[in-house]
């Protein structure tokens, strides 16, 4: 059993940063690969990136690629989602989701979820 807690997000004017945490509870972090998800309103849960057990290996989406990073600390048991370059289409619900095995971009097999947090990138 996993559970996830993002950290708070928050509102940032255009081309600026903000960076998402999410703490894992559980022993087993270290097996799983870590996702981003986002949920714009009226819109679909989208993938944002995903990253291996390991941290070798990530999966971004093209409309996050060169500004979005992923990465994990397995000491600390906690993914994070560096946003760079921030743009008002990246306003969203962002969800951190946890999965046995490799980082794929499909959301319904990942296992664990977040509560989710807001991201409001202001114009």
């Amino acid at each position: 059993q996993v559970q996830l807690v993002e950290s708070r997000g928050g509102l940032v004017q255009a081309g600026g940063s903000l960076r998402l945490s999410c703490a894992a509870s559980g022993r087993t972090f270290s097996s799983y690969a870590m996702a981003w998800f986002r949920q714009a309103p009226g819109k679909e849960r989208e993938f944002v990136a995903a990253i291996s057990w390991s941290g070798d290996s990530t999966n971004y989406a093209d409309s996050v690629k060169g500004r979005f990073t992923i990465s994990r600390d397995n000491a600390k048991n906690t993914v994070y989602l560096q946003m760079n370059s921030l743009k008002p289409e990246d306003t969203a619900v962002y969800y951190c989701a946890a999965k046995p095995g490799l980082p794929i971009t499909t959301g319904r097999f990942y296992e664990y979820w977040g509560q989710g947090t807001q991201v409001t990138v202001s114009s």
